[in-house]
């Protein structure tokens, strides 16, 4: 199944189960410099493409919402970076990554507004959290068919805020968008697993 192990490969050859978009090009050449695991690259990969099908679906059905949809595909395809550093959190819990990747990104000359996200994503509820800090947290969840009321909320009330539209309209677009991502979950999940955990 899986081809190469090298970062170029996974993280923008073609793939057919799951289909995955490429990663940006500038997320691929930090992801090298840091000699991320296999299963790393392959994890924001399917992060990625999750979070690029909610940029998508956000633009369609809320238009008046503002975000910066750039930022969240860069914060989707970098926020675990600091895994790197502390690769026993890729098979099992841990935060360390969060301080660790944020550090890392500044490091390599990433703006502070776009290095945020390795240290936001598990944090939605902090002060100051804005719309694509929730929609890379939401994707971080929904790419394994992980549901969180209290992120959902969020993201509703953001989405009420901007159109007018009442709250429980919103939750219910917003769960069956959620729910058809997350049919995927079981390809994106065996796509990450095929990758190893070191490199080779």
């Amino acid at each position: 199944m899986v081809t190469a192990d090298d970062t170029p490969s996974i993280a923008t050859d073609d793939t057919a189960d799951p289909p995955l978009r490429p990663l940006p090009p500038r997320a691929v050449l930090l992801l090298e410099r840091v000699d991320a695991p296999p299963r790393l690259v392959a994890h924001l990969r399917a992060v990625h493409d999750v979070a690029a099908q909610l940029v998508a679906w956000v633009r369609e059905r809320c238009p008046r919402l503002e975000f910066d949809a750039e930022a969240v595909l860069f914060g989707a395809a970098t926020h675990d970076i600091g895994k790197a550093r502390h690769p026993a959190e890729l098979s099992g819990p841990g935060a360390r990554h969060e301080a660790a990747g944020r550090e890392l990104l500044l490091a390599h000359g990433v703006p502070a507004e776009l290095a945020r996200f390795a240290g936001t994503h598990a944090s939605w509820t902090a002060p100051g959290t804005g719309v694509e800090d929730l929609l890379v947290s939401l994707a971080d969840k929904v790419w394994k068919n992980k549901r969180v009321p209290e992120l959902e909320d969020l993201v509703v009330a953001r989405l009420a805020g901007a159109d007018g539209r009442p709250a429980w309209q919103w939750f219910m677009e917003l769960d069956e968008a959620l729910t058809a991502l997350g049919e995927g979950a079981d390809h994106r999940l065996a796509y990450q697993m095929s990758h190893s955990l070191t490199q080779r």
